[in-house]
């Protein structure tokens, strides 16, 4: 029998942390396994996971990126969903999966490689999904600390927003705001929550990537916003290092916001890790309390 959390039994799922959770977000790795803890949810972790191809690896050749994503699907046990929280790593990943299905020969192929199948028929789920489907009511028996207060931006960016190549795909517009508002949080959605970071242009041409970063920026200040919350680590990273204005906003992780709303008392390690302190939004929130 499973064990219950909070009278819920606990979940499985399989899980994709990508190299951005693994290393210059590992706060968001970090909040997102006490979140997921506190609401029942098994996170597990794929063994010998690689890189998802999303970044260098798709322009340097198609067939490196897809066999990198092919590897991390060939991982994931078939019985139970994998989930991602970087938005590139789950496009990529479903990206995979749509290709190997069209191309039975090419799966083959790396199936013989690896020595072992290639899941391409399992769910690629982001873990907001994991929350509509099953963590809402866990979400709200497990809050400790009310988000009261708290005016934030939903910052989607743009892969998560809805990739072209995805565009029948379940996506997720509404969704963050919906579940952080029934924890108290006041969502701001005049602002530029789809507009473009930069993304990996970030490493190679900055110079494009500080003026979307800074409209962005402004554009929450303007609305009287306290700070952006991202589900995208890359996002989070350009909006922070990439930033030139004068307007100093903190850019929280989802998972940081839904740790904290379960009671997290430990975020002076993720807190740490920020550009813009976002540690005054707690005095906020006592004070709202």
């Amino acid at each position: 029998m499973n064990k219950r959390q909070n009278g819920y039994p606990e979940m499985d799922f399989s899980y994709f942390p990508g190299c951005s959770l693994a290393t210059t977000a590992a706060e968001s790795n970090q909040s997102l396994m006490q979140a997921a803890q506190a609401m029942g949810f098994n996170l597990l972790e794929l063994p010998d996971w690689n890189c998802c191809g999303s970044s260098s690896a798709q322009t340097m050749c198609r067939n490196l990126s897809l066999g990198m994503a092919a590897r991390n699907l060939s991982l994931a046990p078939p019985d139970r969903p994998l989930v991602a929280m970087c938005p590139r790593c789950l496009h990529y990943l479903r990206s995979a999966q749509k290709c190997l299905q069209q191309a039975p020969l090419t799966r083959r192929e790396l199936e013989e490689r690896w020595g072992r199948p290639i899941n391409v028929e399992g769910e690629v789920i982001h873990f907001m999904e994991v929350l509509v489907r099953h963590g809402l009511d866990r979400l709200q028996a497990g809050a400790r600390r009310s988000l009261k207060g708290l005016r934030f931006v939903p910052y989607y960016g743009c892969t998560l927003f809805r990739p072209p190549r995805l565009k029948n795909e379940s996506y997720f517009e509404g969704e963050m705001e919906n579940i952080l508002a029934s924890l108290g949080a006041e969502p701001i959605t005049h602002a530029l929550m789809y507009r473009c970071c930069g993304s990996f242009l970030s490493a190679t041409d900055p110079e494009i990537v500080t003026p979307l970063v800074n409209e962005i920026i402004d554009s929450a200040a303007a609305a009287g916003a306290d700070c952006l919350v991202t589900a995208c680590a890359m996002c989070q990273l350009n909006l922070e290092i990439r930033r030139t204005g004068k307007t100093r906003i903190p850019v929280l992780h989802f998972s940081e916001t839904l740790a904290l709303a379960l009671g997290a008392d430990d975020y002076e390690k993720w807190f740490v890790r920020h550009i813009v302190d976002p540690r005054p939004i707690i005095t906020k929130l006592v004070q709202a309390a």
